[in-house]
């Protein structure tokens, strides 16, 4: 897992790597100052700070599905003697770690 600072340099090379980068401002196109570059590139590094951080929630709610799914598994479980609703919650999770 990046840290902060390791995300802002990579943050920093994109930037790098995509300039110029324009705004618009009252119908003109101006490049951006180096104010922005340096906005641009702490708002890239947040973002990848926070995906890294909390990316999982996400991932894990669309892996989930939905609960009626998940209620029509456990119905079906309960029924057949079987595991498939705590099998698939289990995968969801390991495919999807907390970060340490």
């Amino acid at each position: 897992m990046a840290t902060l600072e390791e995300l802002q340099v990579e943050a920093a090379a994109e930037i790098e790597a995509a300039k110029p980068l324009f705004k618009q401002v009252n119908n003109e196109r101006l490049e951006f100052s180096a104010s922005d570059y340096d906005q641009a590139i702490t708002d890239l590094a947040n973002s990848k700070w926070n995906d890294q951080q909390f990316g999982y929630i996400q991932a894990r709610q669309e892996g989930y599905g939905s609960i009626a799914d998940q209620l029509d598994m456990m119905y079906w479980d309960g029924v057949n003697g079987t595991t498939v609703w705590a099998d698939h919650i289990a995968q969801v999770k390991s495919d999807n770690p907390k970060p340490a």
